[in-house]
């Protein structure tokens, strides 16, 4: 993700059809539109934009209400979506790690990347309690206000977060850090420390720790618990941390990558 664009990718131009049906594609994630709403959206004529919209259709990648008004994702998105997280490598690696977290802590696991500027849920466990964080696959939350992307934010130098960070950053929460300098100075006590928490920072009632993933120099993943404030102590606090430090040494033992140093 941080490495340099080559001089060819900088004199690349993407082929025009292409680009608009993905255009087309990751304007339906957001929500199911009309014509007329995605051709305003995108600035593509209505005429080559119904052309790809059939087409789409035909293939399942979209589909249209009765009247064919309105359009949404189809079948085969899903299909696709689905193959792309079971054929995951990082995602594969951590399914026991994961299993062992969920039988060990009771409480809800996930396994995100960072995708600037958010995260995305790859996997997840379920809690055994019905008081729990509500969450899916493919959701994205703001890096900055969750510890899953604040410990992954903390493998970057402070120059780096400086060019891909804004310096006003938005409120999820009251809690939320909504400044750039104030991340950077709170990112170097996560590196102190070795993991990150997220203090009601992405939700209300919800406290989340998260550790990274050591299979890149700087991680792009990360395994997190979290759990509701009305059930954690002190003393279930620091069992989810150890926890979550020897799923990562485990890990690193059993693929291969770096070592910690954890306080």
């Amino acid at each position: 993700m941080f490495e340099p664009i080559t001089a060819d990718e900088h004199d690349f131009v993407p082929v025009k059809s292409a680009d608009r049906t993905l255009e087309i594609l990751e304007s339906l994630a957001g929500g199911a539109a009309s014509l007329g709403e995605l051709a305003a959206r995108l600035g593509i004529p209505k005429s080559s934009l119904h052309s790809i919209l059939r087409t789409l259709e035909y293939r399942g990648w979209v589909e249209a209400d009765a009247s064919r008004s309105t359009y949404r994702l189809g079948m085969s998105a899903l299909l696709i979506g689905s193959s792309y997280v079971d054929q995951d490598p990082t995602v594969l690696r951590t399914s026991d790690a994961m299993d062992a977290l969920a039988a060990d802590t009771g409480e809800t696991i996930h396994l995100a990347r960072l995708e600037l500027p958010d995260v995305v849920y790859m996997a997840k466990r379920e809690s055994v309690h019905p008081l729990r964080m509500f969450s899916a696959i493919g959701r994205r939350l703001p890096a900055h206000a969750t510890a899953l992307g604040k410990v992954m934010l903390a493998e970057l130098p402070d120059s780096t977060v400086r060019s891909l960070i804004p310096e006003t950053l938005p409120a999820s929460t009251v809690h939320s850090i909504t400044s750039r300098d104030a991340l950077i100075e709170h990112l170097a006590q996560v590196r102190e420390l070795g993991y990150a928490i997220d203090a009601e920072e992405a939700g209300i009632g919800m406290r989340c720790f998260a550790v990274a993933l050591p299979f890149q120099s700087p991680s792009k993943d990360a395994i997190s618990c979290s759990v509701p404030v009305a059930r954690l102590d002190e003393e279930k606090e620091r069992a989810i941390i150890d926890l979550l430090f020897e799923a990562r040494e485990r890990l690193g033992r059993q693929f291969g990558g770096r070592r910690f140093t954890t306080i």
